[in-house]
């Protein structure tokens, strides 16, 4: 049985991670990290902490859906005593996907801004698309629910970059993150990512490629969050045998 530690515990994908790990046979709930109160009944004998370090000690494999400010002292226990690691926060700056990195070097760390098979599917389909339809233009636009705190969201990103691989582009030189008054004709590297909140949208993402006369739309539309935590649950299966290095979602599907 494999002890099974989720980080951001109170989370609305990390409350679904704890109701969706107790009929697996293989993982085991071992410990919740929680920085407030946690209002969701837990396996008996799961350990439920604000030391990071007591609770990455109760655990074999982790579990992160957090923020990113969060996330760091996490990444910063897990460098002192290395352990398995999967992880959906998204927004994470310069410095804290370095520490991500400096951690696969000594653990497996699967690290995904979207867990879902149908995600990961798309990007494989858009990086196709990117280099197939050659001189089309590419926009994408991303809906989520108006509690949502960061914006482009990282599936939309990446995306985005699956896009700018597919034409051999630095992203950071042509990604467009909003138009506003006189900003002249469309360039044709331009790859634009544009953000809509409102409601309780689960994540609705549409990569558009068009042309003139001609347009194709690859859409991915997430109904239920369990599509995160039932993902996010197989990759630990996954990682857990795997060597250090750093993995993404299409490594544990074989895509």
């Amino acid at each position: 049985m494999v002890n099974v530690g989720i980080y951001g515990a109170t989370g609305r994908v990390g409350k679904l991670l704890i109701e969706d790990l107790v009929p697996e046979e293989t993982l085991k709930l071992s410990s919740v990290y929680v920085r407030n109160t946690l209002e969701t009944s837990l396996p008996e004998g799961t350990l439920v902490t604000n030391d990071v370090d007591a609770f990455v000690a109760a655990s074999d494999i982790i579990i992160d859906f957090s923020l990113p400010e969060a996330a760091q002292p996490l990444l910063e226990a897990l460098l002192k005593t290395p352990k398995p690691l999967v992880s959906g926060t998204t927004g994470l700056n310069v410095h804290q996907l370095n520490l991500l990195k400096e951690l696969s070097g000594v653990a497996p760390v699967l690290y995904a801004t979207n867990m879902s098979l149908g995600v990961a599917l798309l990007n494989k389909l858009v990086n196709l698309a990117s280099k197939t339809l050659e001189g089309f233009d590419i926009e994408i636009v991303e809906m989520h629910h108006r509690h949502k705190k960061d914006a482009p969201s990282g599936t939309a990103l990446t995306l985005a970059e699956s896009a700018a691989a597919g034409r051999e582009l630095d992203l950071d030189k042509v990604r467009v993150s909003g138009r506003n008054g006189n900003i002249g004709e469309r360039t044709g590297d331009e790859i634009a990512v544009m953000a809509l909140r409102g409601g309780d949208i689960v994540g609705r993402h549409t990569v558009g490629f068009y042309n003139d006369g001609e347009f194709i739309e690859l859409n991915h539309t997430a109904t239920s969050r369990n599509t995160f935590s039932k993902g996010a649950i197989r990759a630990a299966k996954w990682l857990h045998t795997q060597p250090s290095g750093l993995y993404s979602i299409a490594d544990c599907l074989g895509l």
